[in-house]
């Protein structure tokens, strides 16, 4: 693919609209938002960095749904307008439809005023302000990782092949110049970091037959149950699973890692897997060669 950047030569007007380069690129835009992409993963991906030129690249092509907000000022109002009419007050409002005390103030000023607050009825509003804040930014911060999960898609086996890479130099043991040892020995926590890290194994053509699998834990936690369930996240059978490693519980010891979902962590070994380890760290260089930019 060409680099937009260059094309675009003085400014907007380098390419210009029915140029066949303009062209082009309208049309790997368009594809890319039909298949839902939004604009910020338009403009990485296809390299465009003037807005202008977005613009007319998108032009006539609606949003995917997923970027769209309703628009619900006119419901928000008439709402606004009756709960005034039965005597709640801005922050009521506010509490109740999630919006701005400027917005409400425009709305029902020509309302007549609610009776004054007592004390404990102040309490109660302040208290449920501070939840409903908490609630919103709740689903702030649950919203953008929503949308950050859509823009990762499915991944290549290059992507997942450099993922396992960094996965594994950051989890993984490593062979230092005092203690040689060229093991493959991954350790998590993390469900998700174990899933992630076998199917980088099954697709480096790892024998599953190689793997070995270790729960350490903690004693006092539920063993039993933290070794059924990591049985069933990796489909191993009672062969594949070496005994289990338990840590001496410390009664001064305050800790966080407790409950149902606690369930210790997962060693896994690879054997035989001196090669492999030389070829993870081979790789590794070659991702931090190819970071570097170019002198």
């Amino acid at each position: 693919m060409t680099d937009v950047r260059r094309r675009e030569g003085d400014g907007v007007g380098g390419l210009r609209d029915g140029s066949a380069s303009f062209d082009e690129l309208r049309e790997q835009a368009l594809t890319l938002r039909k298949e839902g992409f939004s604009r910020r993963r338009i403009r990485d991906r296809l390299k465009v960095n003037n807005n202008d030129l977005l613009n007319r690249l998108l032009e006539g092509e609606p949003p995917p749904e997923w970027t769209k907000r309703p628009n619900a000022k006119d419901d928000l109002r008439a709402t606004a307008r009756e709960l005034r009419t039965q005597g709640l007050t801005y922050d009521q409002i506010q509490l109740e439809l999630g919006c701005s005390k400027s917005s409400i103030s425009l709305w029902v000023r020509d309302l007549p005023k609610p009776p004054p607050r007592t004390k404990e009825e102040a309490s109660a509003i302040a208290r449920r302000g501070w939840e409903a804040t908490l609630a919103r930014r709740e689903a702030a911060r649950q919203e953008t990782k929503l949308e950050a999960t859509r823009e990762i898609g499915e991944l290549s086996d290059r992507e997942l092949f450099l993922i396992g890479v960094g996965l594994y130099w950051s989890e993984g043991t490593k062979s230092k110049p005092y203690r040689r040892d060229e093991q493959v020995t991954f350790v998590n926590s993390d469900p998700n970091m174990i899933e992630v890290y076998l199917s980088w194994l099954a697709l480096l053509g790892v024998d599953r037959q190689r793997l070995r699998f270790y729960v350490m834990i903690h004693e006092s936690a539920d063993v039993e149950g933290a070794e059924r369930f990591w049985a069933d996240l990796t489909g191993g059978d009672a062969t594949m699973f070496g005994k289990t490693t338990l840590k001496k519980h410390n009664p001064k010891t305050v800790r966080k890692n407790v409950g149902e979902t606690y369930r210790g962590c997962l060693v896994v070994r690879v054997r035989q897997g001196a090669d492999l380890y030389r070829r993870i760290e081979g790789w590794w260089y070659g991702i931090v060669l190819g970071a570097k930019p170019a002198a």
